[in-house]
């Protein structure tokens, strides 16, 4: 509500406490969690929405041990920690899990958010992995061909090996899907455990040399090139939360 601009922080309470604010249809609750871009939020049965900004899109290299999201109710660091010099609201488009890091997409465009986790659009994600052993010719076959895991099974990946230690190896693999923990299951059902999991590319766009925790702004050609993949067929994605995870 403070940040709608609608009424200080204590003053939204008392309102809440009133019963004037629902979300969703629902009388609102103290310390509830809402956002104008996906809930639908009134005060006295009028709906509330965000004051328009300009659209900013950021790239940024999430690093490890930090959650993708504004805030956390474990108090780990979040991706939210590393926002505060931003004047503008944006919010992570998808998702890295915990222990991975690399390139995360930041933006206060909804409608972009939701084109590019959009599953018709099947937007390429490139991650580096380093594996325990070394795949083998079968395992990237499996991999290339896609497998069935607890929630379906996955799109056809492209494989190929990047380097070989003594007992591990860098590997690059892209996807065009988010399944949860997507990569480390599809790995550790051919035999091989993560040690290490990079993202290094989304749609064509890289981190362009960014340290953990460093961001960019997104260039104007980087932003073409991403409406433009967005743009190219399928059907037009609805609103709603989709996240993708890794």
């Amino acid at each position: 509500m403070a940040d709608l601009g609608v009424a200080s922080r204590r003053k939204a309470e008392t309102m809440i406490e009133e019963g004037r604010i629902t979300v969703n249809g629902k009388a609102a609750e103290l310390g509830q969690k809402a956002d104008p871009e996906l809930d639908h939020i009134k005060l006295d049965g009028k709906l509330l929405t965000r004051r328009p900004g300009p659209k900013v899109y950021y790239a940024f290299h999430k690093p490890r041990g930090v959650v993708s999201t504004l805030e956390d109710p474990q108090e780990r660091p979040t991706v939210g920690d590393y926002l505060r010099h931003i004047k503008a609201r944006v919010y992570p488009v998808g998702r890295l899990d915990y222990d991975s890091e690399g390139l995360l997409l930041l933006t206060n465009d909804g409608e972009f958010t939701q084109s590019v986790l959009h599953p018709s659009k099947k937007m390429p994600k490139v991650y580096q992995v380093k594996i325990k052993g070394a795949l083998s010719e079968e395992d990237i076959a499996v991999l290339e061909k896609g497998m069935y895991l607890e929630d379906g099974k996955t799109a056809p990946a492209k494989v190929r090996r990047l380097r070989k230690a003594r007992e591990n190896s860098w590997i690059e693999m892209t996807i065009t899907e988010g399944k949860k923990r997507q990569i480390r299951r599809m790995l550790f059902r051919v035999g091989h455990d993560v040690v290490r999991l990079v993202r290094v590319k989304v749609a064509g766009i890289d981190m362009g040399g960014l340290a953990p925790g460093e961001m960019r702004p997104l260039t104007p050609k980087e932003l073409e090139k991403i409406k433009a993949k967005t743009s190219a067929g399928g059907p037009a994605p609805a609103r709603g939360k989709r996240r993708a995870h890794v």
